[in-house]
């Protein structure tokens, strides 16, 4: 599993890539979008402060070849920790 995994730096992103990307995690981890006044947009903005926090990231795997959003307790359920994307 070393090196399977890239971590994607979230400024590198097109705006409605990344958008797209926090709408599947709100989705993906059944967060309710009824409980802002704002509902999706809400989530998607709250994420876009977590992520520049550091307490998400987006995550490249490099098998599947599919990128998503993970919380840190996910990265590191992955055995890694924030930096190990770079090959030593």
């Amino acid at each position: 599993m070393n090196g399977r995994f890239v971590e994607v730096p979230h400024t590198m992103l097109p705006s409605d890539t990344l958008d797209a990307l926090l709408e599947a995690f709100v989705t993906r981890e059944g967060y309710d979008t009824t409980d802002t006044g704002e509902g999706m947009h809400g989530w998607v903005r709250t994420l876009k402060r977590q992520l520049e926090r550091g307490e998400l990231l987006i995550a490249h795997d490099l098998q599947t070849e599919m990128t998503e959003v993970m919380t840190l307790a996910q990265w590191r359920a992955f055995g890694r920790d924030i930096g190990d994307d770079e090959e030593g």
